[in-house]
């Protein structure tokens, strides 16, 4: 049983039936170490967590160096621009964080949220032929609802005025069968359950 709820916590699916055991419904299992070698990333996976940009700050306190994508598959604290509240269930998203170390100059600084925006929009063109809009500057949409949300935040050195550290966040509405009724008119998800690809696709994708 103990193992049946970790998988649970992973973001599968599974029913129990009586008598008989126990049955997928649907979900797939995260797989940090095939993202790592298909993306060249340091990968930090927690099944669940309160926000993986606060992972990320975590790990930059800690010590931790740059190109790490910190990800989860349920966030209890969620959030996006402006400390609001994102949506984060225990079925069927994704939630990283990217820390970069750019040491540059903010004016020399790229459009990091526009970067995150427009790969993910290729990779879900490369793998689905499905067409996202992107909503200046850090939502993707499809069909007039949001599926994903990008949050970027950085860090500055008071000695130097360098920007040491950017910490990108994307969540994605994946295949989340269902919303809050405050969301449902306006949140929606990239696939209804089950989906055509793995998570583990999608997220290698992105970051490739």
């Amino acid at each position: 049983w103990k193992a049946i709820q970790r998988l649970q916590q992973e973001g599968l699916e599974i029913d129990s039936i009586k008598n008989r055991g126990y049955k997928l419904i649907q979900g797939d299992l995260i797989l940090p170490d095939l993202i790592q070698e298909k993306t060249n990333l340091t990968i930090r996976y927690k099944p669940e967590t309160k926000s993986t940009q606060t992972d990320a700050k975590e790990g930059i306190e800690a010590g931790n160096q740059g190109n790490t994508l910190y990800l989860s598959t349920c966030q209890t604290a969620g959030r996006g621009r402006f400390q609001r509240p994102y949506y984060s269930p225990s079925q069927g998203g994704i939630y990283m964080s990217l820390h970069i170390q750019p040491n540059l100059p903010y004016e020399k600084l790229p459009s990091y949220t526009l970067l995150v925006a427009a790969a993910t929009y290729k990779a879900i063109k490369n793998l689905t032929m499905i067409e996202v809009d992107i909503k200046w500057v850090n939502d993707i949409y499809l069909k007039n609802k949001k599926i994903a949300g990008i949050l970027t935040e950085a860090m500055t050195s008071v000695e130097t005025g360098l920007v040491t550290d950017v910490i990108i966040g994307l969540g994605i509405n994946f295949s989340i069968a269902d919303f809050p009724e405050d969301l449902k008119e306006k949140a929606g998800s990239l696939f209804m359950p089950p989906a055509p690809i793995s998570r583990n696709e999608l997220i290698s994708e992105i970051w490739n």
